[in-house]
């Protein structure tokens, strides 16, 4: 595993967090629990039926992990009823409460809000919106949030960013975000990169003009975004609007966007929508070679993480890691 989730993980190690997979009768989440739990990095809840969940993948031990079945769970109807004191303005009823205990998703919600496990990582055979929607009716979002996106931690084999390592914002959620919340995708994201790395966020709006290079629409929220974000956050080192060279290239930025704060020395990227930020990451993982983890989510009250479908047992293993360390920060 590369230098940035090694790091994750033997953070994770130092003070051993309660993180819940409930996605079991997938083979990467047993094999990547078995892992995790080899390795000390957290404490594992695995949600369903034992007997089922070791037969997954027999070749990987589970000893050591907590099984939690919904259908048998002393504490089912507590948790039934505590959901249908926070949806029955919405409309549910306590017989529906209970049937939504049987959803795995919903189920490791209420344990989390609980504090039965510190968090959650899920996604590797749900829907982000089948992830999403159980957290924010749940757990709900910070205090402070005004706005729920996700991001991913890229791991590059490069000298650029820190020490090669990014975050990429938003990739995962917000389709098309207008400034406003462009702006906020961008201080949430410059505040997880120094809780989560330690180093101070120098933050990118990304697009493909670089202060004023083109005029259109699209350029114009990403200025407005800009300042907005400036506004917001002074004392944040950020920048736009910026070509993606001139975010991440010294030589270019000052040729491009004389003066800029960012000078090439990006370790932030915001991208102005979803199309731009799903390709972007995708590029870079699979042309660049870099490690994505993520989508992780930013703006809910704990941590709930979501997992791309197409993820790897390693990436399970990441994911879980920075899920902890998240934990141990909050």
């Amino acid at each position: 595993m590369a230098n940035f989730i090694y790091g994750m993980i033997e953070k994770a190690k130092k003070d051993r967090k309660t993180i819940i997979l409930a996605e079991t009768k997938d083979p990467r989440i047993t094999e990547a629990a078995s892992k995790i739990i080899a390795r000390n990095i957290a404490n594992i809840i695995l949600i369903g039926d034992e007997a089922k969940i070791r037969n997954v993948t027999p070749d990987y031990s589970l000893d050591g992990a907590i099984f939690i079945d919904p259908l048998t769970y002393d504490k089912t109807d507590e948790l039934a009823e505590q959901f249908y004191q926070l949806r029955k303005r919405k409309g549910v009823s306590r017989e529906d409460a209970h049937e939504m205990m049987r959803n795995s998703i919903y189920f490791s919600m209420m344990l989390v809000k609980n504090g039965i496990a510190d968090g959650f990582v899920g996604g590797a055979v749900t829907a982000t919106a089948n992830i999403l929607r159980p957290a924010l009716q749940v757990i709900r979002t910070k205090p402070d949030a005004k706005l729920v996106s996700a991001y991913f931690i890229m791991d590059t084999q490069t000298n650029l960013g820190e020490n090669g390592t990014f975050i990429f914002a938003d990739c995962g959620l917000n389709e098309n975000p207008d400034a406003e919340q462009l702006s906020e995708i961008a201080i949430s994201s410059a505040d997880t990169f120094k809780s989560l790395i330690g180093k101070k966020p120098v933050v990118a709006m990304t697009s493909y003009s670089s202060f004023g290079s083109a005029k259109n629409p699209l350029v114009d929220k990403v200025a407005e975004a800009t300042r907005l974000a400036k506004e917001k956050a002074p004392d944040l080192c950020l920048d736009g609007e910026l070509q993606i060279d001139a975010a991440l290239v010294p030589e270019t930025s000052e040729k491009k966007a004389p003066g800029n704060c960012v000078q090439g020395k990006a370790n932030v990227l915001v991208f102005p929508d979803l199309d731009t930020g799903n390709i972007g990451y995708k590029l870079v993982q699979y042309l660049g070679g870099a490690k994505a983890y993520g989508p992780i989510l930013q703006g809910i009250a704990k941590p709930i993480n979501d997992l791309s479908r197409g993820c790897s047992t390693d990436d399970i293993v990441g994911v879980v890691a920075i899920t902890a360390v998240q934990a141990q920060n909050s």
